[in-house]
């Protein structure tokens, strides 16, 4: 049997599209090609009828209590606890996003993969954003998934783990409000265990980003998730977060703020240091990346650096959301 954990907050439709890919017609039948499974919908404090659609559903349903702060982390680990509790012999488990919608055949293609590689602890495949062609912010999100085949560092939130080594190293950081993902593979990994990624379609995602302050909150947040990292795991030989965490002082602050120290002595000529910019847009291009990619990794340097301050400054951490 295969556990399912779907986790959201205020997904609407989002949510109804994704459980329609996982719940089976008719409740009681078995899923694609008799893969048997159990399916929990945990919710973080939605107020758009989340809760009663998924009801609605045929999903067993969990609310995470408000007195808490919400992450994505805490939700995962609730469903994971709900399923095993529910059912002790439970092996593996999906995780996947209520901005997901799960691709027919992946459950079993993963099962399959776990069973015959028994050191592997996370399998994950491809996943790729629903409306890529809508925004330049969808875009980006398409061509960051695009990762290599194989052997992998980190999966992101949408995976297949065994149920066995997520015990073992005791789940998801629940305090975690950003770079849950890497911070538990990283924990997998010097536990012994592997993570890899198929060639193979796994879900599809909808960002739904329409404008650019969604694309300045959702970087803000992969700077604070490298710096919350970095501080986790940045000793040798994981070095979790350290190069993104430097790359985003260098360009965001050190490189401005050079500029404006040597403007009373260099004069307009200082300004030349700026052609620094789009000289890296050009040379990360010529690497290969897509050239909107390599503007906006440049770009990207000023809202990681925010993220990085905040992660600094801020007491009590809470979601940072871009929807």
């Amino acid at each position: 049997m295969i556990g399912v954990v779907v986790i959201g907050r205020n997904e609407g439709e989002r949510l109804a599209r994704c459980l329609a890919t996982v719940i089976p017609a008719k409740a009681g039948t078995q899923f694609q090609t008799g893969t048997q499974f159990s399916l929990v919908y945990v919710d973080s404090g939605s107020k758009d009828g989340s809760v009663a659609l998924a009801r609605g559903r045929g999903a067993e349903v969990v609310e995470l209590d408000a007195a808490s702060p919400f992450t994505a982390a805490r939700a995962r680990n609730a469903g994971f606890a709900f399923l095993t509790g529910q059912h002790p012999g439970l092996r593996y488990v999906q995780f996947l996003d209520g901005d997901c919608e799960l691709a027919a055949g992946w459950l079993d293609k993963a099962r399959k993969f776990l069973n015959e590689n028994p050191r592997i602890a996370v399998v994950c495949g491809r996943l790729r954003e629903k409306h890529p062609e809508r925004t330049v912010y969808n875009l980006l999100c398409d061509i960051e998934w695009d990762a290599p085949q194989g052997a992998a560092r980190t999966c992101g939130g949408i995976a297949m783990m065994r149920v066995d080594a997520l015990v073992a190293v005791r789940g998801w950081r629940s305090d975690l409000v950003a770079g849950e993902e890497p911070e538990l593979c990283a924990r997998l990994r010097a536990a012994g265990w592997r993570i890899w990624r198929l060639d193979a379609e796994m879900a599809a995602h909808d960002a739904a980003m329409s404008c650019f302050g969604q694309w300045w909150r959702r970087t803000l947040r992969a700077g604070y998730a490298f710096a919350q990292n970095a501080a986790l795991h940045g000793a040798p030989p994981e070095r979790l977060g350290v190069r993104e965490s430097r790359s985003a002082w260098f360009w965001g602050f050190a490189l401005p703020l050079t500029v404006v120290v040597t403007i009373p002595w260099l004069g307009a000529w200082a300004l030349l240091l700026l052609a620094a910019y789009p000289l890296q847009v050009v040379r990360l291009a010529l690497r290969g990346e897509n050239w909107w990619r390599a503007l906006f990794l440049v770009l990207g340097k000023f809202p990681e650096l925010a993220g990085q301050i905040r992660f600094r400054l801020e007491r009590h951490p809470h979601l940072i959301e871009y929807k």
